[in-house]
């Protein structure tokens, strides 16, 4: 595994990658919080098939909350996808093994999917998917049994540019952001605004995307990181893959989705 972060960069001034343990990182979370470990045992889960009221339409979506959750993940599927998505689905029965709620959810309705599928204009509209992200992120933070959770968001292809949109228009409310092979590029100028710790997750394979982010990496404006995938494809096909992919993130959530009084205390 490697990781390009804030170390030295190359002759074309992008981050130099630089080896990364990822064992040690999930034991130095440990250490941070014993409490939070990333794939202790698992909780009994409750999950849920929800309709979401959000944005003036209905929204259809799976909310599956771990007994003793301190932390919600949103996920902003990406292009042509939904709450259906096998690796979306994987991510997110990870993290619930890490303690952490998930919500997947459809950021169209299935008419506008049945338009966007014809048009193809929705799933690049990133402005209009971070709009209808804040709605269901308001909607969490109304009902009893999420609103005092810590709130992290996942996104993958131009759904990771809708969170970091989001993530910029929230920042007292969003904690932490991944993306996945996402398109951060397509957030523009709110990069500099996203102050939530944000990690860029792409496969080394995936060239045209790998540049992309190495771009955006260099605007955003609170604490980042990028992590390569060693020989993944813009998919994460590949054996072993997402299984990488999860460990990540669920290593950056538990680090970043801790309650308040703890961050407090140190």
């Amino acid at each position: 595994m490697r990781r390009l972060g804030f170390g030295a960069k190359d002759a074309e001034g992008r981050p130099k990658p630089q080896m990364f343990n990822l064992t040690m990182a999930i034991r130095s979370i440990r250490h941070h919080d014993a409490r939070m470990p990333f794939r202790h045992r698992a909780a009994p889960v409750n999950e849920l098939s929800i309709d979401i009221e959000a944005d003036r339409v209905v929204l259809q979506g799976n909310l599956a909350i771990p007994i003793g959750s301190t932390g919600i993940v949103l996920f902003a599927h990406g292009s042509g996808s939904s709450r259906h998505s096998p690796r979306n689905q994987f991510v997110a029965s990870e993290l619930q093994r890490a303690g952490l709620a998930t919500l997947l959810f459809d950021l169209l309705t299935e008419e506008e999917g049945v338009e966007d599928e014809e048009t193809g204009q929705l799933r690049f509209d990133v402005l209009f998917l971070a709009k209808r992200l804040l709605a269901v992120t308001s909607w969490v933070q109304e009902q009893p049994e999420t609103m005092g959770l810590q709130l992290g968001y996942f996104g993958a292809s131009t759904g990771a540019a809708a969170a970091l949109i989001a993530a910029a228009k929230r920042p007292s409310v969003v904690g932490a952001v991944v993306s996945r092979g996402g398109r951060p590029d397509l957030a523009g100028s709110y990069l500099e605004k996203v102050v939530a710790p944000t990690l860029l997750i792409v496969g080394s394979a995936d060239q045209d995307v790998l540049a992309l982010n190495q771009e955006a990496f260099e605007l955003l404006g609170g604490p980042r990181d990028l992590a390569l995938v060693p020989h993944a494809t813009h998919l994460f096909e590949e054996p072993g893959a997402m299984e990488q992919v999860a460990r990540l993130a669920g290593a950056w959530f538990t680090s970043h989705l801790v309650p308040r009084e703890l961050r407090a205390t140190g």
